[in-house]
Parts: structure tokens; sequence; C-alpha cells
């Protein structure tokens, strides 16, 4: 499986990003998709999660701000990040789960909020 990510940027605080990341491969099936991030110093942590029925989960820090979506067909994931802070500068990974619960991780997108 291939994940391929894309979004990436430098943004100022209150402004919006939309992270992508494609998955492929040959008889891909796919249970969930997720991003996570590591800013600086930090541990690697869960931002949010969308399951093949599409039950999402957010870490408290963005809940309100982030939007995880899912376009199965595209066998793509998104996350909308509105109203940017500077704490959430980080390295953002996909994440997808197979059906066979193998965990795939993308290369990681650079996320800047700074003025």
């Amino acid at each position: 499986v291939q994940l391929q990510a894309s979004g990436g940027g430098l943004v100022q605080p209150g402004g919006s990003l939309r992270l992508s990341c494609a998955a492929s491969g040959n008889g891909i099936s796919i249970n969930h998709m997720g991003w996570y991030r590591q800013a600086p110093g930090k541990e690697r942590e869960l931002v949010a999660r969308i399951t093949r029925g599409g039950t999402t989960t957010y870490a408290d820090s963005v809940k309100g701000r982030f939007t995880i979506s899912r376009d199965a067909a595209k066998n793509t994931v998104y996350l909308q990040m509105d109203v940017l802070k500077p704490e959430d500068t980080a390295v953002y990974y996909c994440n997808v789960v197979s059906s066979a619960w193998v965990s795939y991780w993308g290369q990681g997108t650079l996320v800047t909020v700074s003025s």
C-alpha cells in the first residue's frame, strides 16, 4: 500500500489548510483512515480518524476546528483544518489501517502556523 499525502505548508494563525492522502495498492481494502501529527520534541499523536462506516474521532485540541472526511471510491482521506493555531505546527502523517489490521504510514507533510 502506498500513501501519498499533500496539502501542507505555511499559514498564518486563524488560517486554513486542507490535507489530502490517497492510498493505492492492488486489492486494497481499508478499515479506517486517519491523521497523526508530531511536533518537535513531542510524541506522535492522533489528530483525527474516520472508520469505514464514517465514525469520526478527534483529539480534544482540534475539535470544532478540524474536519476529517473520506472518499471511499478514491481511497482518499482529507483533513480540513480551520482556525489554525501556532500549536498546530507539526509534521502531519496520514495513516491507513487495512481490513487485515495492517497499519500503513504516509511520508509526512509539514504544517507551519506562524505570522
